[in-house]
């Protein structure tokens, strides 16, 4: 079946059963013939049980180990239930601190604002919430190594487009089918690769961090996100 079916029927995206299927966790087979990915009802069954995994939080490592036969399924799960119980604990603590935050007579200000009237220890506390930190960390290290990267890229995509628009034919093929041109377009349009880096970059890539930033607020798994990210 196509990729369209196993969206109707699984009621998933595009980009996660891709993203699936990037990560290793499912291999569908391609078409001798068109070589277009052909989807079995196994893989459909794969499909809902990895997404459903990823709804309680589990990591696509664990997955992994699981598809491979390296971890058994209950024990995967009761790792997830002490992270989780970990999490709301957590949740819970810093709901009761918005309590006593709240609870006081007049409104509370930034300005006057003074931690240790909630917290006695800052140290054990800095301690209690490192994951917030690490969090903060990622997201640093995804601002500026990011820039620089998208900064790079779409230089090389300018310059390489400067210099290769002089050789080029006044239409050039955009699309193929069986190694021949199907579709053209004017030379010019190789500067909408640039131009596309800067699309993602201020457009699309902080609605990507939103959604990345909530599952490694959901997961804990800041390794698999920084190698994404």
């Amino acid at each position: 079946m196509t990729i369209k079916e196993v969206e109707q029927m699984t009621g998933l995206t595009r980009s996660n059963i891709r993203f699936y299927e990037k990560e290793k966790l499912i291999c569908p087979k391609r078409n001798e013939n068109n070589g277009y990915r052909e989807y079995s009802n196994e893989d459909v069954e794969s499909i809902k049980k990895i997404a459903y995994l990823r709804t309680l939080g589990i990591s696509i490592e664990d997955i992994l180990k699981l598809l491979n036969k390296d971890a058994d399924l209950y024990t995967v799960v009761k790792k997830q239930r002490r992270i989780l119980e970990k999490q709301i604990s957590e949740l819970q603590s810093a709901k009761v601190l918005c309590e006593r935050m709240l609870s006081s007579k007049d409104k509370i200000s930034y300005q006057e604002l003074e931690v240790e009237q909630y917290i006695t220890n800052l140290q054990d506390y800095w301690k209690e919430n490192k994951n917030v930190f690490k969090l903060d960390s990622v997201r640093f290290f995804y601002m500026w190594g990011g820039n620089i990267t998208w900064i790079t890229l779409t230089i090389i995509c300018f310059l390489v487009a400067v210099f290769s628009i002089g050789g080029l034919p006044a239409q050039i093929p955009v699309q193929w089918s069986n190694g021949i041109g199907s579709s053209f377009a004017d030379k010019k349009f190789i500067f909408a690769f640039p131009a596309a880096c800067v699309m993602i970059k201020f457009a699309l890539r902080p609605v990507i961090w939103n959604r990345l930033r909530m599952s490694v607020m959901r997961s804990e798994d800041i390794t698999n996100f920084f190698a994404f990210g």
